[in-house]
Order: structure tokens, then C-alpha cells, then sequence
């Protein structure tokens, strides 16, 4: 397949409505640059100016990521977390945006998806069914320590 030829300007403009379009974050548009095969100056130029306009903002990017697969997808902190340090976004700014989840809403989804998967095992013994649930929790990205502190 033949690769079509971008100028500079179209290209700048390709990225700005990439990142117009959802929040990204630097890994996402080097890679998105990466199609391109610009020289090191002119990605440089890009980010700078993308970041300078203000389409590009990391912690506008983390805070809604993280809404996102909490509110949205019922992701927990574990996995909200792990999924972020892949797109390479610093622990210190992973740990400062949490405060986009609250407290009381965490535990209630946690207990809510506690009893929709307990209730659906069936055929059990009890401590299997809770052992079980407890797992699919976790696998989910919610913390042991929470899901304890709930059902004790």
C-alpha cells in the first residue's frame, strides 16, 4: 500500500484533530507521529506546539482516563493505574489525580459488583463462591484490602 505525503502544516493539523477529537497523552501522539516519519525537529516543533495551545495536557488526559474506566467501565484503582504507567504517565500524577473517584462512589461499586457476581454463583459452597467473587474483583483492579474491609 502506497503511503500518501503529508506537509508539515497538514500534519501539525492531523494532530491537533487527534487531539481535538479525545484526550491524548504524549505516548499516544508520538506514536500517532510515528505514521508520519517526521524528523526529531519537527516532532519536537508538534509536541511544542501542541502542548503550548493546551491540546495536549497530561493531567487533563489522567484525570478523565481515569473517570472514565472508573465510572464507566467499573475499573479499580489497581488496574485504572497499571493501564496508565503503560502509557508511560508518571506515578507522582497518577497518585495526585485519584481524587477524580470518590471514596464513597468506590465503595459502592465495589459492593454492588461484589453482590451481581456472588448472586450469580451457584452450585457453590459458600467460601467458594466468596473466594471466587473475591477473585473477580481483584482481576477487575480493586484492591484485597477493600474488598475485606467491605464484607467483614
Amino acid at each position: 500500500m502506497e503511503k500518501k505525503s503529508f506537509t508539515f502544516d497538514e500534519i501539525k493539523m492531523k494532530l491537533v484533530n487527534y487531539c481535538v477529537y479525545q484526550d491524548r497523552c504524549h505516548a499516544e501522539v508520538e506514536q500517532k507521529m510515528r505514521e508520519f516519519l517526521l524528523i526529531e525537529e519537527a516532532k519536537e516543533e508538534i509536541i511544542l506546539y501542541l502542548l503550548k495551545e493546551n491540546y495536549l495536557n497530561e493531567e487533563r488526559f489522567t484525570r478523565s482516563y481515569i473517570r472514565g474506566k472508573f465510572y464507566i467501565k467499573h475499573w479499580g484503582k489497581n488496574k485504572i493505574k497499571l493501564n496508565l504507567k503503560q502509557k508511560q504517565i508518571s506515578e507522582k500524577l497518577i497518585n495526585m489525580c485519584f481524587d477524580e473517584i470518590y471514596e464513597d462512589d468506590y465503595v459502592k461499586t465495589i459492593t454492588r459488583i461484589y453482590e451481581d457476581y456472588f448472586s450469580k454463583q451457584t452450585g457453590l459452597k459458600e467460601y467458594q463462591r466468596k473466594s471466587k467473587t473475591i477473585k473477580y474483583l481483584m482481576s477487575r483492579g480493586f484492591e484485597y484490602e477493600k474488598i475485606n474491609d467491605i464484607f467483614e
